[in-house]
């Protein structure tokens, strides 16, 4: 267990963490070593179904596991309040999210709701949701951030993964760099306002962006050995939040950058692009080495501009100026905002916006 606020919380983190090719088909052998039996119940997306769903609801069906499938289409409160229904109308023991960020969601929320537990089984490495103690959820139009029990178990499919389209690879990475300005934010208010703060969550944080930093031609599409990489940094990432007790490790004002972008361009980009555009420029505000980050984005094939993520100037700008105000109680490089013709900036001194 770990301090924080004068409160003891546990620390949470996966106690089975399998990631290969084909260890789709090792599903049942992580039940049986995390003694869940029957009363599996899987949560799914449409595509996702088709792709690993199915394949997973029939390895457990064999094996006698008599489990129970349910496809959601959003990560909204509507989806997790439906599977928390039927998972409990099927008196499901355990729940499996099998497919995107967005099916893992809801069942991790929906899992903790019911106080059972949860297996990752990512189709896609598109952010750290796979592996955190986090979910974020649509709820009344808004996305928000929600605590819930990280999984017991991740079974991450190298081949599957790697199937899937290279941006949201891409985009996972963008996640992955953004631990830099997550850090450095958090050290700030660790300063200025003595907040909380793990050396041992930091540099684990640190590291698993450095790995990608260093070698960013390793990442191409289409590469199983790329997926590993990602993979492996993504659940470090998660497991760097469980010993931290909170998202502070991974997440700061990039995040914040990238919440205030969902508001007023909403589905315009995907969660890792947004912050990984966000990290270039707070890189810039903490007058670290901005153009490292624009340079390792490029050419792991990410975007760096709001042309390349698809969004107006006018939204990247107002993002900036409103972005302090969707955690307000989380300190940042931002402090109390930025004023127009700082972020105005910032953005084009980083050509986020030309």
């Amino acid at each position: 267990m770990i301090p924080a606020k004068g409160k003891k919380k546990w620390m949470q983190l996966p106690r089975d963490v399998v990631v290969g090719p084909d260890v789709i088909y090792d599903v049942k052998d992580v039940c049986d070593d995390l003694k869940l039996k029957e009363g599996a119940f899987i949560v799914t997306g449409q595509n996702t179904r088709r792709i690993a769903g199915d394949v997973v609801f029939d390895l457990l069906e064999d094996s006698g596991c008599e489990p129970g499938i349910i496809v959601s289409n959003e990560a909204s409160m509507e989806d997790v309040r439906r599977v928390v229904a039927e998972a409990r109308a099927a008196n499901s023991e355990y729940l499996l999210g099998v497919g995107s960020g967005k099916s893992i969601d809801v069942a991790k929320l929906a899992a903790t709701q019911l106080s059972l537990p949860f297996i990752s089984m990512p189709t896609a490495a598109s952010h750290d949701g796979i592996v955190s103690s986090r979910a974020s959820i649509h709820d009344k139009g808004r996305k928000s951030s929600v605590e819930v029990n990280a999984p017991m178990a991740v079974i991450a499919d190298t081949q599957i993964i790697s199937s899937a389209p290279y941006r949201l690879l891409a985009a996972g990475c963008g996640d992955i760099i953004s631990n830099y300005t997550a850090v450095l934010d958090w050290e700030l208010a660790h300063r200025l306002r003595n907040e909380p703060f793990s050396e041992y969550a930091a540099a684990l944080s640190r590291m698993t962006a450095q790995i990608l930093m260093d070698s960013p031609e390793d990442i191409k599409p289409e590469l199983e050995s790329s997926v590993r990489i990602v993979v492996k940094a993504l659940v470090s990432s998660g497991v760097a939040m469980s010993i931290a007790g909170s998202s502070r490790p991974a997440s700061g004002s990039e995040h914040m950058f990238s919440h205030a972008l969902d508001m007023l361009s909403p589905g315009s980009a995907l969660h890792g692009e947004q912050c990984g555009v966000g990290t270039i420029m707070m890189m810039y505000l903490h007058g670290g080495d901005w153009k490292k980050i624009k340079e390792c984005l490029e050419i792991i094939g990410a975007p760096t501009t709001a042309e390349e993520l698809g969004i107006e100037d006018k939204y990247i700008l107002e993002a900036l100026l409103v972005a302090h105000e969707i955690r307000p109680e989380r300190y940042t490089v931002l402090g109390a905002g930025l004023t127009p013709e700082a972020a105005e900036k910032v953005a084009r001194l980083t050509k986020v916006i030309s």
